[in-house]
């Protein structure tokens, strides 16, 4: 179980267990990839890198299996005052097992990260749907809680987590504690 048994899993030490998801049982494999670079829990990202969407692999074992992929900024519009938690920045529906997010249907068209102050983690948060189209697009990007969107279409825990941290161009420094 995610964040369950070990505080150190980078999960759990970058707050994306408590901040966006519950803890789980991770059961699906999911890669993201924004050109040649593999996103990687905690990995650092500049907006100049993310631009366009990242291409995402999905595993599973069944094409007939469906999945809803969510990328969301947890820290928007700043880390010290996040008020519009969560941001989201893309969601994409329908997406068969084995395959990747070009096969889905995009629901929420891909918004690059633009963080303006501090550094934002932006998590991408993979579910496996009870069927197809069973998922429809919310009203709004801002305040979105990937919580209650799961409660909502019944897609139970996430199968698969990964997030980068970002921000902007010129930024340095770390992240607080």
């Amino acid at each position: 179980m995610v964040g369950d048994q070990s505080t150190r899993h980078p999960l759990v030490v970058g707050r994306v267990i408590g901040d966006v998801v519950n803890q789980f049982t991770g059961s699906t494999s999911l890669r993201v990839s924004y050109g040649r670079k593999t996103v990687a829990n905690g990995c650092d990202m500049r907006p100049s890198h993310v631009l366009d969407q990242p291409r995402v692999e999905i595993g599973g074992d069944d094409f007939r299996n469906f999945y809803t992929l969510v990328l969301v900024d947890p820290d928007a519009p700043s880390p010290s005052n996040p008020n519009l938690r969560e941001y989201l920045h893309w969601m994409v529906t329908d997406i068969p097992g084995t395959t990747g997010t070009g096969f889905g249907q995009e629901i929420v068209s891909y918004e690059s990260p633009r963080p303006s102050m501090g550094i934002h983690r932006l998590v991408f948060v993979l579910f496996r749907q009870l069927g197809r189209q069973t998922v429809y697009a919310p009203g709004w990007r801002q305040n979105f809680i990937t919580r209650d969107f799961s409660e909502l279409y019944n897609l139970g825990s996430p199968v698969a987590a990964v997030y980068f941290n970002c921000q902007r161009e010129n930024g340095t420094g770390g992240r607080r504690s």
